[in-house]
C-alpha cells in the first residue's frame, strides 16, 4: 500500500480509501465488519462515512464497531450538513449544527476525535467564516484533527481558503468530489483550486457508480441488484458512454489489466490525488481495488487515456 500526505497537511492516508455509504443499507453489521477487517488486512487507512449514511447514522455507527481495537490504525473520516430530522435546525453549516453534529457522530462512532471532518455541501445560508471558525474551535477543542470540503465549486474552496487566512484560520486540507473517466469536469476549476491552495483530491464514485466495472455490457440489461438497475442507469448507460468503456476495455487489456484497475489506477496516478475513495460490500473488492492501485500509468498511458476520454 501506499500512502500520501493530504494536500499540504502532515497527516498521511492510503492510496486507497474505503468509502462506508453502503454499510446500514447493503451490508449490515457483520459484513461492514468483515469489510473493514480486511481493509486494515492489506493497509487501507482512510474510513470515510457521513451522518446522513446509513440511513440517519447507522454508517457511522457500524463502523465505530468494527474498528473497536484498532483505532489507532485507522483515519476517521465523516460529514455533515445532511438533513438528520425535520425542520431547519437538523442540518446545514451553522456554529449551533456543528457542534452538535460532531458530537453526535462522535458517539456513534464510539470515539473521542475525528481524523477528518468535511463540510458534505455548501451551505449557502451561513457565512464560510462562521463554519470555519467553528471548525476551528472544534480542532482546539481536540473533537476533530483537520477538516476539509465536499462537493465544493472552485471558487468556493478559493473563498474559504482566503478566508481562513485572513481570519487566521486552520485552512482546509482536502476536497471530495465525484471524479472518474467518465466524469473530469473538476479538472476545469477545482483540481487548479486545490493545487494552488493546498488541498488533496478524494474521489468518490471511481468506477462512476459501477460502470467502469466492466459488469455491464451494452444491449443487455443491467445486472439485478446493482446502482445502475434503477433509474440512475438512464444517464450513465447510454451509447456514448459505452463507445467510451470499449475503448478503455481495449486499452486494459492490452496491458495485462481490467477496467476497473485502469479507472482506479488511473485516479491513482494523479498527483493531486490523495486517495481514492472506493465502496465496498465484500471482503474480496477491497483486494481488488488495492491491487489495482498499484498500476502506475506511463506518460504515454495517461495520454492515451486523455485522448479517450477527454471531452
Amino acid at each position: 500500500m501506499e500512502y500520501k500526505n493530504l494536500g499540504r497537511s502532515g497527516l498521511q492516508v492510503s492510496a486507497v480509501g474505503l468509502g462506508c455509504n453502503n454499510f446500514g443499507r447493503r451490508c449490515d453489521p457483520q459484513q461492514a465488519a468483515a469489510v473493514v477487517a480486511k481493509a486494515l488486512e492489506v493497509g487501507v487507512t482512510l474510513f470515510d462515512t457521513a451522518d446522513i449514511y446509513g440511513p440517519r447514522g447507522l454508517s457511522e455507527e457500524y463502523l465505530g464497531k468494527a474498528l473497536q481495537g484498532h483505532r489507532r490504525d485507522a483515519v476517521i473520516a465523516t460529514k455533515f450538513v445532511g438533513p438528520m430530522g425535520e425542520g431547519p435546525l437538523w442540518g446545514g453549516a451553522s456554529r449551533r449544527y456543528i457542534f452538535e453534529a460532531a458530537d453526535a457522530s462522535l458517539r456513534r462512532l464510539g470515539t473521542d476525535y475525528i481524523d477528518l471532518y468535511q463540510i458534505h455541501f455548501p451551505d449557502v445560508r451561513t457565512p464560510i467564516e462562521e463554519t470555519l471558525r467553528a471548525l476551528d474551535d472544534l480542532s482546539r477543542a481536540g473533537k476533530i484533527r483537520y477538516y476539509g470540503c465536499s462537493n465544493f465549486a472552485g471558487w468556493q474552496v478559493v473563498e474559504a481558503q482566503w478566508t481562513a487566512r485572513t481570519h487566521h484560520l486552520s485552512p482546509l486540507v482536502s476536497a471530495q468530489n465525484q471524479y472518474n473517466l467518465l466524469d473530469r469536469r473538476i479538472e476545469r476549476e477545482l483540481v487548479p483550486a486545490a493545487n494552488a491552495y493546498g488541498l488533496g483530491i478524494l474521489p468518490y464514485f471511481p468506477l462512476a457508480n459501477g460502470f467502469l466495472s466492466g459488469k455491464y455490457r451494452p444491449g443487455q440489461p443491467a445486472p439485478e441488484g446493482t446502482r445502475l438497475a434503477t433509474g440512475m442507469g438512464e444517464r450513465v448507460l447510454t451509447e456514448a458512454n459505452y463507445a467510451v468503456l470499449a475503448k478503455l476495455e481495449e486499452l486494459a487489456q492490452a496491458r495485462g489489466h481490467t477496467v476497473l484497475e485502469l479507472a482506479i489506477g488511473w485516479l491513482a496516478s494523479q498527483p493531486h490525488v490523495a486517495s481514492v475513495i472506493a465502496g465496498a460490500t465484500k471482503p474480496q473488492q477491497i483486494e481488488q481495488n488495492v491491487q489495482a492501485a498499484g498500476w502506475h500509468l506511463t506518460a504515454d498511458e495517461l495520454a492515451e487515456v486523455d485522448r479517450i476520454t477527454q471531452r
